[in-house]
């Protein structure tokens, strides 16, 4: 019988770390390499560690992560990195299959996969078929809010909001105000956008689940499109895929952020109508947005079943 693989978690004290540890921690298929907790910050048990593994989650702030990197001296250790420390890096492969398949055969070979941030990730899936099949022109005036679960902000934030929450913060926050959030750069460069979006993130006080929309004007595209066209569109785009998914019908009603919670799924809603168009995807931002993503990349990575 051959061997495991051996998993290792650097950063599993993280928010995402401890999401992938808990996602991993019953599974058969894999070994899964811990650390001691008074080791944890120990260098040298790190490196030992990260180099006995076949593959390793970097869950860690971005100079971190690239310290990891350095500390790497075999040819065998791969490497998903949730951080955003190298997802516009030529040299390291977008875990974002869904976007085609040779996307997933990119992601099956790679050594090294930087991992989507979770506000990308519903932009991405939302835009980057429309780009690809020639509808929306790379320099359209693209706008796009996304309200996120609390958790996104990681541990400081969650602290916040369940220890010291005060009344403002029962509201929706808008942030990132100065228009330069972490997310965008990599959001350009996936799509391959001459101009970057209008982007303006939104924190609400529950725990999890993200609602990424982008606005579309329909007579501004390079071929016009209704927004059922485009609910089509998008629907054959993703046909057969096992977490993305597009709604049957246009949107109507009512759409909260909590849908998918708990799961790795990823749901678009095409609304509006033959002038206007929004574009929403609902997703679990601790799932499909880090921690879920993260293991499904190790799962294309290292041929293992989900």
């Amino acid at each position: 019988m051959a061997a495991k693989p051996k998993v290792f978690i650097d950063g599993r004290e993280g928010t995402t770390g401890l999401q992938i540890y808990d996602r991993l921690g019953d599974r058969q298929d894999i070994e899964l390499l811990l650390i001691d907790e008074l080791k944890r910050k120990d260098v040298s048990e790190r490196k030992r560690l990260i180099n006995e593994a076949d593959l390793a989650f970097l869950c860690l702030p971005d100079d971190a992560a690239r310290e990891s990197v350095a500390l790497i001296e075999n040819e065998k250790t791969r490497i998903i990195d949730a951080s955003t420390a190298h997802r516009t890096d030529p040299g390291w492969v977008y875990g974002l299959p869904e976007l085609s398949k040779e996307q997933g055969k990119r992601i099956e070979k790679a050594r090294f996969v930087t991992n989507p941030g979770c506000h990308a990730t519903g932009f991405i899936v939302s835009v980057y078929p429309l780009i690809r099949l020639g509808i929306l022109p790379l320099d359209y005036p693209l706008t796009c809010f996304s309200q996120t679960g609390y958790s996104g902000g990681g541990k400081s934030m969650i602290a916040e909001y369940e220890e010291r929450k005060t009344e403002e913060m029962l509201t929706p926050g808008l942030y990132a105000l100065g228009l330069r959030h972490k997310h965008l750069p990599e959001m350009v460069a996936v799509t391959g956008l001459k101009r970057a979006p209008i982007f303006c993130p939104i924190v609400n006080d529950y725990y999890k689940g993200m609602a990424t929309t982008v606005t579309l004007f329909n007579d501004m595209l390079l071929e016009y499109k209704t927004a059922e066209s485009i609910r089509q569109t998008l629907a054959d785009y993703y046909e057969g895929q096992r977490y993305v998914r597009v709604a049957p019908e246009l949107g109507s009603g009512t759409l909260y952020s909590n849908r998918g919670t708990g799961t790795n799924d990823l749901e678009l809603t095409v609304s509006g109508n033959e002038a206007q168009t929004l574009i929403t995807a609902r997703f679990d931002n601790l799932g499909k947005g880090a921690s879920g993503a993260a293991v499904q990349n190790m799962e294309i990575m290292l041929n293992l079943e989900g």
